[in-house]
């Protein structure tokens, strides 16, 4: 079956790409977003490259049943690495009945693979914050 979503070709479409598919719910169609070796900061500073993990992490805010919005704010190109800087909010109410407010401007950054498709070598979500310990 082929793969319902598409990759980005431009970096300045990751922002729509990571929406689409946040919204549709499934962990799995984020994964495809990561390059082998991709870094994923957590909320608390702590960078993960495991898989698994990731996975984990992205689950907890899927969990919610709430749509992303995501819009750039910046996108720097050099030859195959491309930050992009992004503004995004989850709010809503979750699927448990409680209100769900998480805001943040990512600083990312993405590499063109060989296929011509951008993937994240390191997602940061929440760009410069200072991060709270949990």
């Amino acid at each position: 079956m082929p793969e319902p979503y598409t990759l980005p070709t431009q970096p300045e479409d990751m922002a729509a790409s990571l929406v689409e598919r946040f919204n549709s719910g499934n962990v799995n169609a984020m994964m495809i977003h990561y390059e082998p070796g991709a870094v994923f900061v957590t909320r608390d500073g702590h960078p993960l490259t495991d898989p698994t993990q990731i996975a984990a992490e992205l689950e907890r805010d899927l969990k919610h049943g709430l749509p992303l919005t995501a819009t750039n704010r910046h996108v720097f190109v050099a030859g195959d690495i491309a930050q992009i800087v992004l503004d995004w909010t989850i709010d809503g109410t979750s699927t448990d009945g409680t209100h769900i407010h998480l805001q943040g401007s990512a600083s990312d950054i993405l590499h063109r693979g060989a296929d011509g498709h951008w993937r994240y070598i390191i997602d940061n979500a929440l760009g410069t914050a200072t991060r709270q310990t949990t």
